[in-house]
């Protein structure tokens, strides 16, 4: 049996190596400037997950001051960049409720815009060549909802002229998104929905490219149905607003030719 001062030694060794397993911070001496150098650098060279929890570190050294603030920003930046969608929405909700009056809140409302607008693309979207339409709209209207707050409390922020043309861009987006469902109901013989469903996209939206395919889809329905001065009447109203329209001649556009591609 070991005598009680070699056990003691044992226990002693045994905590020692425990303590000396603990990881050992390396941002513990840096100054709060350092650490928001190393993880701009992290940053600017794509290291997003090196940088997010170099900027959570300095949000607690330099807590209260506008360093944090700006690190809570970049953060949010990051963890859009890194594909962290929700972390960086939840990030950004959290700055705009924490601070209010902070100058950057433009930037932060324009950001969050950006991470709910590029949500909606999609990651694979160009490859799957799905139209913007067919997706989630979720994403489309809290994007919309951010960039109409910036525009409105911020109307001469240098953020504000690319969110206005970012919600264009989203409203057309949203009104195709009914016209694509019209679209399906029109291609299983729903004419009755696909009316009901193209007419909620004339009803609800002014002046955006999708409405020349809602009336064109009304034509269509009315004509199969054989309901012919309905149809007439639909034609006239789809030669007279859209008088150069190509649907007319070559009907419903091919999947080579979707209506969000303009460039």
């Amino acid at each position: 049996m070991a005598s009680p001062f070699v056990a003691a030694i044992a226990l002693l060794c045994a905590l020692m190596a425990g303590c000396s397993s603990k990881p050992i911070d390396p941002t513990s001496t840096w100054s709060p400037n350092k650490i928001y150098a190393e993880a701009k650098d992290e940053l600017n060279n794509g290291g997003y997950e090196k940088a997010i929890p170099l900027f959570e570190k300095l949000e607690g050294r330099a807590a209260g001051t506008p360093l944090a603030q700006q690190a809570q920003l970049d953060k949010a930046y990051a963890q859009y960049k890194g594909n962290e969608q929700a972390q960086a929405i939840a990030t950004l909700d959290r700055f705009i409720k924490l601070h209010p009056a902070s100058p950057a809140l433009d930037y932060a409302l324009y950001l969050k815009g950006i991470v709910n607008f590029n949500d909606n693309l999609g990651l694979f979207g160009a490859i799957s060549r799905q139209d913007l339409a067919e997706r989630d709209q979720k994403a489309a209207k809290e994007s919309f909802e951010s960039f109409r707050e910036l525009v409105t409390r911020f109307p001469d922020s240098k953020y504000t002229p690319d969110a206005r043309l970012r919600m264009t861009y989203t409203v057309n987006s949203l009104a195709q998104s009914e016209v694509h469902v019209a679209r399906y109901y029109y291609s299983r013989g729903a004419y009755i929905a696909a009316i009901n469903r193209a007419q909620t996209a004339i009803s609800d939206y002014r002046d955006v490219p999708a409405l020349e395919e809602a009336t064109y889809i009304i034509y269509k329905s009315y004509d199969a149905l054989g309901m012919t001065q309905l149809r007439d009447d639909a034609r006239r109203v789809l030669e007279k607003t859209y008088p150069q329209s190509e649907f007319t001649t070559k009907g419903f556009r091919s999947a080579d030719n979707p209506w969000y591609k303009f460039w």
